[in-house]
């Protein structure tokens, strides 16, 4: 059995049907609670403690320097100082915080740290994050009008042409390229592990752009097209089972661009999503996958 897309194409019933259910739980996993479109602020951390904004408490970034002896840098030093009468309390246990509470994490690390408002007192997360070698807070509102009136990503129709196999060429070993992100104080880094070449429907030339690894060894690419900036945002990504090896040594991967979504940075300004590399700008118009979440 098949279904004729509005593409006027023929897709086979289950390949829909399995897109489908990609998309329901796309569209769940982003409404999920204090997720990314709760987000309502982005605030670096100061080096003495200062109130910040929609958020109670005094919060700094203290320590930075080195080790003597242990061959070690000595991290920075996230610190938060309130009283009870402010309301917050630890995300993880529930404990009022009261006096003076650090916490320390790696380059690229999240912690939802404590919360308040609302009449469970959880209404906003306070996300504490170490972007670039400095920290920053994002707030997660659960009234966010972003969230609360999100009814799904538009898309658009399943079109089985945008499924392409292509050929997936690995590096000796992965290559850190310097990226920029959507928030241009932060930097950061794209560690390549090779490249997927293919074609795409419509176009007379192939295509190379350079695919991180993820776990279990699946592939994510992320690009610019000539769709972005009409109908789709800046820059998407599309992501890939693990490669299979061919009898001759070689690997094929299947790229799913029906597949293709959107960053974070895409519903909110207070993201730090990684940028597509310098190569990966594909010169046609990708027709699939997300559009842009909220179109002039």
């Amino acid at each position: 059995m098949s279904t004729t897309t509005p593409a006027g194409t023929t897709a086979p019933t289950a390949k829909l049907e399995r897109w489908q259910r990609f998309r329901a739980n796309r569209d769940k996993a982003l409404a999920a609670g204090h997720g990314w479109l709760t987000l309502t602020s982005f605030q670096w951390l100061e080096d003495s403690p200062a109130a910040v904004e929609l958020v109670p408490g005094l919060w700094s970034a203290q320590g930075n320097g080195s080790a003597e002896g242990a061959g070690t840098r000595e991290r920075t030093t996230a610190v938060l100082t309130a009283v009870p009468s402010d309301g917050l309390t630890l995300v993880e246990t529930g404990e009022t915080v009261d006096g003076t509470i650090t916490a320390v994490l790696a380059d690229e690390e999240s912690l939802m740290w404590v919360q308040f408002g609302g009449p469970a007192g959880d209404r906003t997360v306070v996300e504490l994050a170490m972007r670039g070698g400095r920290y920053a807070i994002r707030t997660r509102d659960a009234e966010s009008p972003v969230f609360t009136e999100f009814d799904g990503v538009p898309t658009y129709p399943y079109n089985p042409e945008w499924e392409v196999t292509a050929r997936f060429e690995p590096y000796p070993a992965p290559v850190d390229v310097p990226i920029s992100t959507a928030n241009p104080l932060v930097d950061g880094v794209h560690r390549t592990v090779g490249e997927v070449v293919f074609r795409l429907p419509g176009s007379p030339h192939e295509f190379r752009l350079q695919a991180e690894e993820e776990k279990l060894g699946a592939l994510t690419v992320t690009f610019h097209d000539e769709t972005n900036g009409d109908t789709t945002d800046d820059w998407r990504k599309v992501s890939a089972p693990r490669p299979r090896p061919n009898p001759d040594g070689s690997f094929t991967v299947v790229l799913d661009f029906n597949r293709a979504i959107n960053y974070p940075s895409a519903f909110t300004p207070y993201g730090t999503c990684p940028m597509p590399v310098r190569n990966n700008s594909l010169d046609t118009r990708v027709e699939a996958g997300e559009k842009q979440p909220y179109p002039a």
